[in-house]
């Protein structure tokens, strides 16, 4: 029987977050949201793109040193991933690790999710699949594995924690730091500071997936909250802000308009932005002083030919 957790998000906390983003002077929506189906099938799609390194990269390492990573997490345990989507990464732990008791895929992209476990138990009979949908920046429940595990680790792959602000990365560390308790150990994937050309090319790609991806938010948005947005009037931004080392990401609005949205009016001037996503690049030395803050220290770490990307293990102090 297969065994199932949802705690993601209704439609009336979706659109109570859709209205308070877009009724501030910065006007913005949780990069959450660009999971959805469509968006997970898209996001896919960008990660085989020829300027966005940060999946090759990954998947380099991951190859180069995935044993020596399912050594360091040990035998038997439970592995949880956060943002799993399709679970490419975690199948060369999966395949690596010493009789993992289970794997608990977490993703707010239901069908998405679902499709994926439904593979994952064919490819993986003897460990049990454990999938979770849910908002992992909130606290969400575990189901209780058919074997005890000898302890929980957790993998966060692809630089998804970029995506927050400090605060919310902090937020999310607590979580982690309290999901793990003793002997647990936190695998997480950083983007690392480089070139800003190389970095801005990898968000704009030459074959527009990744525009398509952003504008997917607004197409959401009508769909699901009978919303009006003209998609043709907005347009797909990613710049490298230097100062905080981090790309960001944003709808462009193209003229005057105003949309409106149940009972609001959502108006936009031509030029305004809506901020849909930051992605943070680290240092391997800055990212540990920030874990350090929530009890994390660093373990071991790899990265791939060009230092580009960075995997991280950190355990608890």
């Amino acid at each position: 029987m297969n065994q199932l957790t949802e705690t993601t998000p209704v439609d009336g906390i979706f659109l109570a977050d859709i209205v308070d983003g877009l009724t501030k002077t910065q006007k913005t929506i949780p990069c959450k949201y660009l999971y959805d189906q469509r968006g997970s099938k898209l996001f896919d799609q960008i990660c085989h793109l020829d300027e966005y390194y940060l999946t090759r990269s990954e998947l380099q390492i991951m190859q180069r040193h995935g044993q020596a990573m399912a050594q360091q997490l040990g035998q038997r345990i439970m592995l949880v991933e956060y943002g799993s989507g399709s679970s490419v990464k975690s199948r060369m732990l999966l395949d690596a690790l010493e009789e993992p008791v289970a794997y608990v895929p977490v993703d707010i992209s239901k069908e998405h999710l679902l499709q994926t476990a439904d593979r994952l138990r064919i490819a993986y009979p003897k460990t049990q699949i454990l999938p979770v949908v849910a908002d992992f920046t909130f606290p969400f429940v575990l189901l209780k594995s058919d074997i005890e595990p000898s302890h929980i680790a957790l993998y966060f792959p692809g630089s998804t924690i970029g995506n927050f602000t400090m605060q919310q990365a902090g937020k999310l560390l607590q979580f982690m730091a309290t999901m793990l308790g003793p002997k647990g150990g936190l695998l997480i994937g950083i983007d690392l500071q480089k070139d800003p050309a190389v970095i801005e090319a990898a968000y704009n790609d030459s074959e527009g997936v990744t525009a398509d991806f952003n504008l997917n938010l607004l197409r959401r948005i009508n769909s699901q909250l009978d919303c009006d947005f003209d998609l043709a009037n907005f347009q797909h931004q990613a710049i490298y802000n230097s100062v905080e080392h981090r790309i960001e990401i944003s709808l462009l609005s193209l003229r005057d308009q105003v949309a409106r949205l149940g009972e609001h009016e959502i108006s936009l001037h031509a030029g305004e932005e809506i901020l849909s996503e930051y992605s943070h690049k680290y240092t391997v030395d800055g990212f540990t002083q920030i874990a350090a803050e929530f009890g994390f220290s660093l373990h071991s770490y790899w990265t791939d030919d060009r230092d580009y990307f960075g995997v991280l293990h950190l355990v608890l102090d």
